[in-house]
């Protein structure tokens, strides 16, 4: 085992592999961005270096500091956490490089799987079933692909080839909207991974989203621990995670675990990692990609597998076999995590900025809590807006259920707007409580909130006027205040037309300017895009309301601007 390990990230999953490498005496050495110089973490490690920039480019994401930081420090070992560089082959080559174990999978297999075109038919190659796309070249222009996208029918995903997250991510309802999507799409996979490219598949409408968690050693033993189910999301990303999912049969579970082992195989894949399927309401699965980490929601399975994944992963990157048999793998009771947001549901999730204070966190039994706050700390435009992961287990769904919004209840975090009364709802709601939800539900949720939002503090769920909705209750479905299964895809008269005063549109959200689509003069059209903005690694589209013609332009690229501020001036907007 090794003695000491840096640990290449920031906030609360530095903080939960310090506590991992506390119990097994491994020194552990943090680095931190000038934002960063008073977070909890940098207090809590053996030792911290100082990266000497503000911005994530600037420091976690710059390469070259990280090796001379590691080698400064005396580290043995480098452990990547999540997001930054952890899927970044070019990060690991450089840690064997310079004489480091990275605590993750090799390189190759990281090019391999972590980029979706090869992962794709690397899954194919291996009877994975896979989402019907297109495979187009990397230098394929906007025409050409709209044109064989058109063939594949609607709606579509146009997604990054090289990452996660929800980054670079849309949906496409129809052809007219295909050329900004993909713009928007590549400029996005470009800042958030180095890598414009993009795939386009088949979108399918009202899937469950599924993912099988594998640990891999290097004497060529693969395991899987069962599933998260992750549907709970917006724009793409997860907001609740729970294992074992609803929707799961044990015959499902062993099919979808032998499908990730087998593809972990194909690439002699080692430590760490997640396979993720799409669920579709027919019972049949789809490949969606492999993350080559660990995730954010490793807590679940931990807590009903009782496997400390973090141990395993610096006991693999040590070279120990893996002493876990697939049949020592049992799922024991139900575990439920929330991630908490620093953003605004009432304002379509954009993300939110300000200094915490009257910071109070849950605790109790089946209670845990990944944190990086602490009073005090600036949430600024830099990083990503995820503040904590707050998990719960029980012995049944309804009791971690229960746990989680007694926990949510009496967590406070004031100075910055967050997710958290929108959460409380959220695992409170018809369609949760009986475990049917899919991945549009949060957004026909949004539609609805906070008209038929609950009192904080009341122990039962907003919706008692249907029958059987108390917490905690079993039995057969009742009708979800939220609409049909497809519903309302959440207030669309709102998104990315933020309007002041005569015509002014204005900023949703603390942000960056990033691209200015018109100058004074122009004509415009309903829906066409005049800015992009970006905050927390999340693109935004300030598009016109109607038709019109541009008065005033009064930002530039680069410009960071407060919510609210004027950007464009439209004339002939009612």
């Amino acid at each position: 085992m090794m003695q000491s390990v840096l640990i290449a990230n920031r906030g609360a999953i530095v903080r939960r592999i310090i506590r991992t490498c506390r119990r097994l005496k491994i020194r552990t050495v943090a680095v931190y961005s000038e934002a960063d110089a008073h977070a909890p973490f940098v207090r809590e490690a053996d030792a911290a270096v100082a990266l000497r920039g503000r911005t994530p480019r600037e420091s976690y994401l710059d390469i070259a500091r990280l090796m001379a930081a590691a080698q400064a420090s005396g580290a043995e070992a480098v452990h990547p956490g999540y997001g930054f560089l952890s899927e970044n082959p070019e990060f690991v080559e450089a840690c064997l490089r310079a004489g480091l174990t990275f605590v993750g999978p090799a390189a190759a297999a990281m090019r391999q799987l972590g980029h979706k075109r090869s992962a794709k038919q690397l899954a194919e190659a291996h009877g994975v079933p896979t989402v019907p796309g297109l495979q187009l070249p990397a230098d394929v222009s906007v025409a050409a692909a709209q044109a064989q996208a058109a063939a594949l029918g609607f709606p579509l995903l146009i997604k990054a080839a090289a990452g996660g997250g929800g980054k670079g991510m849309r949906r496409v309802d129809d052809l007219d909207r295909f050329a900004a999507a993909w713009e928007g799409a590549a400029r996005e996979a470009a800042s958030a991974f180095g890598d414009p490219t993009l795939l386009v598949e088949r979108y399918v409408l009202r899937p469950r989203h599924i993912e099988i968690q594998v640990l891999g050693d290097q004497h060529g033993h693969v395991v899987h621990c069962g599933e998260r189910e992750c549907s709970c999301q917006r724009r793409h990303q997860k907001i609740v995670e729970e294992s074992p999912s609803p929707a799961v049969s044990p015959s499902l579970r062993a099919e979808l675990g032998a499908a990730a082992v087998r593809l972990a195989r194909a690439v002699d894949y080692t430590n760490a990692g997640t396979v993720e399927f799409l669920l579709a309401p027919d019972g049949q699965y789809y490949f969606l990609e492999m993350n080559t980490r660990l995730q954010v929601e490793h807590a679940v399975t931990e807590a009903v597998c009782g496997i400390d994944l973090v141990e395993w992963q610096l006991r693999i990157a040590a070279g120990e076999p893996l002493k876990i048999a697939q049949t020592d793998v049992q799922q024991t009771g139900h575990a439920i995590e929330c991630r908490i947001y620093a953003e605004d549901p009432t304002n379509d999730f954009l993300p939110a900025t300000g200094r915490v204070t009257g910071l109070r966190e849950p605790t109790g039994p089946g209670v845990r809590l990944e944190s990086g706050l602490a009073d005090g700390m600036e949430v600024s435009i830099d990083y990503d807006p995820m503040l904590a992961k707050l998990i719960t287990h029980a012995p049944t769904r309804a009791a971690a259920i229960t746990r989680m919004v007694t926990a949510l209840q009496t967590y406070r975090i004031d100075g910055v707007r967050t997710n958290i009364d929108f959460l409380i709802d959220l695992v409170r709601s018809p369609d949760f409580l009986t475990g049917t939800v899919d991945t549009h539900y949060v957004e026909r949720m949004l539609a609805q909130w906070p008209q038929v939002r609950a009192p904080r503090h009341d122990p039962f769920t907003p919706w008692q006027r249907y029958e059987g909705w108390r917490m905690g209750s079993a039995g057969k479905s009742a009708p979800s205040p939220f609409g049909e299964r497809e519903g309302v895809r959440g207030r669309p008269a709102q998104r990315g037309r933020r309007r002041g005063p005569h015509g002014d549109l204005t900023a949703p959200m603390p942000g960056r300017i990033v691209k200015v689509h018109v100058v004074v003069g122009d004509a415009v059209v309903a829906g066409q895009v005049l800015v992009v903005m970006e905050a927390m690694k999340m693109e935004y589209s300030i598009t016109a309301p109607e038709v019109g013609a541009v008065k005033a332009v009064r930002c530039t690229v680069g410009e960071l601007v407060e919510r609210g501020a004027h950007l464009v001036e439209i004339t002939g907007a009612v």
